[in-house]
């Protein structure tokens, strides 16, 4: 009973988590990702200069011409470029072997040495790490060491130039471009001298370490193995285990049945991502980066709260059963979609702690052809499903697993902690605007799910039991449309509070309207979400010149705090106030529910003569 129970819980939690983190995913990673301009992956023969990559204001381009460094004679090859996008230096910290920076020349008429790099540049990626970049103006030399014919005075060199662009936000696709010039040997002594700071040798030798492509697809085979102990899959793990030692009572062909369900959901949200790949390489021109899924906003706040949800499953907050229908076809080993969709919920969770060598090689998979990437990120998926194949299939290994017992509760109530570690995790990671939100969300969202799940119980009357859930349900999206959206600031251009500011403006005649606010006040989210988030309202204030101020007064030594007391002998907040041209005292609002007045009070302003120009 405890077993049949339990598989219920399973199959409606997974059914409605899987749909909702498939959607998020999709979501971020196709129209999450900015689109750039893609660069060209096959050699061009040009013999002036060209740009290597451009990806919006960020560009990047290179000439050779004949040079001289210090007594030696040959090609420089000098990079121009805008200060955001950059090339990798070092195979080891690019976002994959082979992705660094490459130079390299060949002539039928000289002989060459090996390309002199200039010294690199460090910039913080991402995720915090310092790398070894190069970045703006930057030239790389190219010795001429002698003409292979003496009889011969002239000659061509051609430069190949690859590697990957990148900026703060995005990496472009991999390119590979071939300039080519003229050599007059005879006027090397007129050649422009240069000037190159090098690294040290340890590291010009680093540069010079590439790997093959099997060693990058073993890369990607360590590294799915590498996901099945990465705390992010702790969330699932007491499930795991429970279906395990459940499966352990069943014939051979139903557990290795079921274990290669869980393996099949596994490589399903590898095949999602390789998708996701081809979509943006074939349509877009660009590369899915791993971990971008965690720069949209949306996403890592639907994570966050999900994993709320699953701590509180983990603490026994709620449960939900299905139709006996559905629950009897996993019982009899003829339905496996529970096991997909924990397979599949295994291989999102991992996602936010599989950075490394999982990125790398994820990105050298994306700069291959189509097939071959797609072969590359499913050898990930096989990775991390490969130890549950073994498992299942050998229940000699199942026996030997401890018997269920109150230890299995205890560990999954455990785990509940560590999921919520990691759902704060997310949210810290979130834009300082939508933190609050989130977090107060949560809170309600938890509220909700404990009336869902404990308000009510098996004997309750129909007509109790759904009046309960619809006011959870109510709850849940008032509160998240109030605390959820994306901060109001983005459509009003508000100032922060200046004394001096306002009164400027008051004596030039410019309406002013002040917003006096705190981080802490929930009333405030509220007013920012009725009020503020309005187009019709930003319009106004846009059209009118109104000069809108932020009045924070979270902590109490804030001018603005001092100002609402001292000035305006207000006691608390929220308060909106408009000063308008020829009123000694502003209209003052100090409720929420407000939005309409302001606007009649906004629309009978003068729009101004002149065009508004904004403050710094």
């Amino acid at each position: 009973m405890r077993e049949e129970t339990l598989s219920k819980l399973e199959s409606a939690l997974l059914a409605c988590t899987v749909w909702i983190v498939s959607v998020f995913v999709m979501a971020s990673f196709v129209r999450g990702q900015e689109v750039a301009e893609p660069n060209s992956a096959i050699t061009s023969d040009i013999t002036t200069g060209m740009e290597l990559a451009r990806y919006e204001q960020e560009f990047s381009s290179a000439s050779i011409k004949p040079a001289r460094l210090g007594q030696e004679s040959g090609t420089a090859v000098i990079f121009e470029g805008t200060d955001d996008l950059h090339y990798y230096a070092k195979p080891e910290t690019a976002t994959a072997p082979g992705f660094e920076l490459k130079v390299s020349a060949k002539s039928d008429d000289f002989e060459l040495g090996q390309a002199i790099f200039s010294k690199w540049s460090t910039f913080t990626d991402p995720f915090g790490k310092q790398v070894e970049v190069y970045v703006g103006r930057f030239t790389i030399f190219i010795p001429i060491k002698t003409v292979k014919e003496s009889t011969k005075t002239t000659g061509e060199v051609d430069v190949t130039i690859s590697g990957q662009a990148c900026t703060s936000t995005i990496c472009l696709l991999p390119f590979k471009h071939t300039l080519h010039t003229n050599i007059d040997w005879n006027a090397r002594n007129s050649w422009a001298q240069i000037d190159i700071e090098v690294p040290a040798a340890r590291d010009i030798a680093a540069q010079k370490v590439t790997q093959p492509a099997w060693f990058a697809l073993a890369l990607a085979f360590l590294a799915g193995l590498a996901l099945n102990i990465m705390p992010c899959v702790w969330p699932v793990l007491p499930l795991i285990v429970m279906r395990i030692v459940g499966q352990a009572r069943q014939s051979r062909g139903a557990t290795i049945a079921l274990g290669l369900s869980f393996c099949l959901g596994i490589l399903l949200f590898f095949a999602v991502l390789a998708g996701a790949n081809i979509v943006l390489k074939i349509f877009y021109g660009t590369v899915l980066q791993w971990g971008d899924q965690f720069r949209n906003p949306t996403l890592v706040a639907g994570m966050s709260l999900l994993l709320v949800l699953l701590a509180l499953f983990m603490f026994g907050l709620f449960t939900i059963t299905v139709p006996s229908a559905i629950s009897s076809k996993q019982t009899s080993g003829k339905g496996y979609f529970a096991s997909v969709g924990m397979g599949f919920l295994a291989a999102i969770l991992s996602t936010p702690c599989s950075f490394g060598i999982l990125a790398a090689a994820f990105a050298w998979a994306q700069a291959q052809a189509l097939l071959s990437a797609t072969i590359a990120i499913m050898v990930i998926g096989i990775g991390m499903a490969l130890p549950y194949a073994i498992l299942t299939s050998m229940p000699g290994l199942l026996n030997r697993l401890p018997k269920p017992g109150k230890w299995m509760e205890l560990f999954k109530q455990g785990i509940g902690f560590v999921l919520l570690i990691i759902a704060v995790k997310l949210i810290t990671a979130l834009p300082e605007a939508r933190i609050s939100g989130v977090l107060y969300f949560a809170v309600v969202l938890a509220f909700c799910t404990w009336m869902w799940g404990t308000w009510v119980g098996f004997g309750t009357k129909p007509v109790r039991k759904w009046l309960v859930r619809i006011i959870a349900i109510a709850l849940a999206l008032g509160t998240g449309w109030t605390f959820l959206p994306a901060s109001a600031d983005k459509l009003i251009d508000w100032q922060s509070y200046d004394a001096q500011s306002i009164q400027t403006a008051l004596e030039n005649e410019r309406p002013v309207l002040i917003k006096f606010t705190a981080a802490w006040c929930l009333s405030c989210h509220t007013v920012e979400r009725t009020v503020y988030s309005r187009k019709d309202i930003a319009e106004l204030i846009e059209q009118k010149n109104v000069l809108a101020i932020k009045a924070d007064t979270t902590e109490k030594d804030f001018p603005a705090t001092i100002a609402l007391q001292e000035i305006y002998n207000e006691p608390g907040v929220p308060v909106s106030m408009l000063f308008k041209t020829g009123n000694e005292e502003p209209i003052r609002w100090r409720g929420i529910l407000f939005a309409d007045e302001l606007k009649q009070q906004l629309e009978k302003i003068e729009a101004p003569k002149v065009t508004k120009v904004k403050s710094d």
